[in-house]
């Protein structure tokens, strides 16, 4: 593949992302305090229901955002030893910058 065909390429995926009406609807919802949440409740929050495609989706359209994919105990309620859940967390470079811009 040339380069510019993989330039063209990439700028597609670009365009692509910003068109993804997943993204548009967790910036929306997801407020800016939030530093983790589980797949469940943002799959939940979107009015999607609890399959592996639309948590596949939602992984894609998270890490696009920036968000990191963890697996917690303390995501689900009352989760303890054998309950562990996945979800995503606001990447730590990510929440320097936000700390800096408050302070």
């Amino acid at each position: 593949m040339s380069l510019i065909a993989e330039l063209r390429r990439a700028q597609a995926e670009v365009l692509g992302h910003q068109d993804d009406p997943w993204r548009s609807a967790l910036e929306r919802a997801l407020p800016g305090n939030v530093m983790c949440t589980s797949t469940v409740a943002l799959l939940t929050l979107l009015d999607f229901p609890i399959t592996t495609g639309n948590a596949r989706r939602l992984a894609r359209t998270m890490r696009s955002m920036g968000w990191v994919g963890i697996k917690s105990r303390k995501l689900p309620p009352g989760g303890w030893r054998s309950t562990e859940c996945r979800g995503w967390s606001r990447a730590l470079h990510e929440t320097k910058k936000a700390a800096s811009h408050v302070s």
